[in-house]
């Protein structure tokens, strides 16, 4: 006899079990036919109007056999049988036989409006028709119009715009300019923290399993103000003090910068410990130093209850670092800040090739406008804010759950095998992001020990995803 969970406001928290039967989970690569296995009523996937157009490509299997022996073997791959996804639309994505996946990660926090949105869709062809590619030594109105648009969601006197083609180039630029702008040269950075993989980011970052065995120079790791397993908890002035102490016993009294992310992404959804970046603003001011905000995951509305992850902190940055969302999975990053910051560049020739395409900027443009005419901050509030609680019922019900964090559609779930002793369930969580997947839920996960999971979807998450997601993640770990 088939049964369809579905959970709602009024019975969320109530998880129903019948009694053990025989039938087990079908897979209909059309849509998810779910039926009563064992003793528990398994999630079925929202229902969706979109049905992918037939897929004639290569299978997953011959792709990977072209991976293996032309793409350089350090990329990696989700899942023990890799997914061979070809459509999107929307919070969903569609594999080589068709069959829907609620996508939770997007794309490690880089689709905010969803896969394909028509409207942004329709700004990169219609631009790419009449001009795909200049260069910024030419004058075009897409890269001025985008540039316009966002400085204005920036607070201050941020108002000047660099364009980059990833997080990382942003990063890197960004750690430059403090560092010609003050004339020094040390900066100062998070353990746990995440900037990107060139020469500077790399030296930023403050993860051994980032990090290649090559001359890094000039930047210190600050106690991170980790909430969960940091030592002063959520005493956000106490960690500060580390900073201080740095710059005193570790530099000559003045330092270039300070950068860091409101919410560390790749380190495990970690957000700030409350008071924390005033107390080290403050400091690293004093030190003659430039504060970057790397908004590169937390940006562009996704912690809901702000634009930018810094404003939760109630800060202003020198420099505000960005990629990812800006352009809904188009490559394209930014350095936004001051007029007067932005003059060091002019001692030199400094541009970028790509920086501020005409389709690139044409595209985020219109991620912008979907942002504000979908209301897509509110929604990231009210449905993470629905999800959130949610899954710290579900914490409530399950050890293996450590702990639960993050805000808005940026929310981290840690699994432990004690959580006394807050002991990485590394092996667990592979087991069930697979099993998770087989359900229909596509997951990311971090963490220094690879044991968080990511929960970044598009915005346009819905509380029904949100029901599936928990209900899919309540099933896997209870037949555990």
């Amino acid at each position: 006899m088939q049964r369809i969970f579905q959970s709602t406001l009024s019975q969320r928290n109530i998880w129903l079990r019948r009694p053990r039967c025989l039938s087990r989970l079908a897979h209909n690569h059309t849509q998810n036919t779910l039926e009563e296995e064992d003793d528990f009523l398994v999630p079925k996937i929202p229902h969706f109007d979109y049905i992918p157009p037939p897929y004639t490509g290569p299978s997953a299997s011959e792709i990977l056999e072209k991976r293996k022996e032309h793409l350089i073997p350090s990329i990696l791959h989700l899942y023990k049988n890799p997914l061979n996804l070809v459509d999107g639309k929307m919070q969903y994505l569609y594999d080589e036989n068709g069959r829907r996946y609620l996508d939770a990660f997007g794309g490690i926090a880089t689709v905010c409006c969803g896969h394909c949105h028509p409207d942004v869709v329709e700004a990169i062809v219609n631009q790419t028709r009449r001009l795909q590619h200049s260069t910024v030594l030419y004058v075009h109105h897409a890269i001025a119009d985008f540039a316009e648009a966002l400085a204005a969601k920036l607070p201050g006197d941020l108002k000047v715009v660099f364009f980059t083609n990833s997080g990382t180039e942003a990063n890197e630029l960004a750690i430059m300019m403090a560092r010609l702008y003050t004339g020094f040269h040390d900066i100062i950075s998070l353990r746990n923290g995440y900037h990107g993989n060139a020469a500077g980011t790399m030296g930023a970052t403050a993860h051994s399993n980032f990090k290649f065995n090559v001359v890094q120079t000039g930047v210190h790791h600050a106690l991170n103000p980790d909430q969960y397993r940091g030592v002063f908890g959520s005493d956000g002035v106490k960690y500060a003090r580390d900073v201080q102490e740095i710059i005193d016993y570790g530099t000559c009294g003045r330092v270039a910068g300070f950068i860091a992310e409101a919410i560390q992404g790749v380190g495990g959804i970690m957000e700030l410990a409350p008071g924390y970046l005033p107390a080290v603003y403050n400091c690293i001011r004093k030190a003659g130093a430039l504060c970057i905000a790397d908004e590169v995951q937390s940006g562009f509305a996704r912690t809901g209850s702000h634009f930018w992850g810094f404003e939760a902190h109630d800060v202003v940055p020198d420099i505000v670092t960005m990629a990812k969302g800006i352009g809904n999975g188009i490559p394209i990053g930014a350095v936004v800040t001051t007029p007067e910051i932005a003059k060091v560049l002019t001692t030199r020739t400094y541009f970028n090739t790509f920086g501020g395409n005409p389709a690139c900027t044409a595209g985020a443009l219109a991620v912008l406008k979907v942002i504000e005419k979908e209301k897509l901050q509110e929604n990231a509030f009210v449905v993470g804010s629905y999800l959130k609680e949610y899954l710290i019922s579900l914490k409530e019900k399950h050890e293996i759950i450590g702990d639960v964090r993050g805000r808005g559609l940026m929310l981290g779930v840690e699994l432990v095998t004690d959580r006394q002793l807050k002991t990485p369930a590394k092996a667990e969580i592979l087991h069930i992001m697979d099993q998770m997947r087989e359900l229909g839920v596509l997951l990311g996960k971090g963490g220094f020990h690879g044991n968080v999971f990511r929960i970044t979807p598009p915005l346009c998450f819905t509380k029904e995803d949100a029901d599936f997601l928990v209900g899919a993640m309540d099933y896997t770990i209870s037949k555990m």
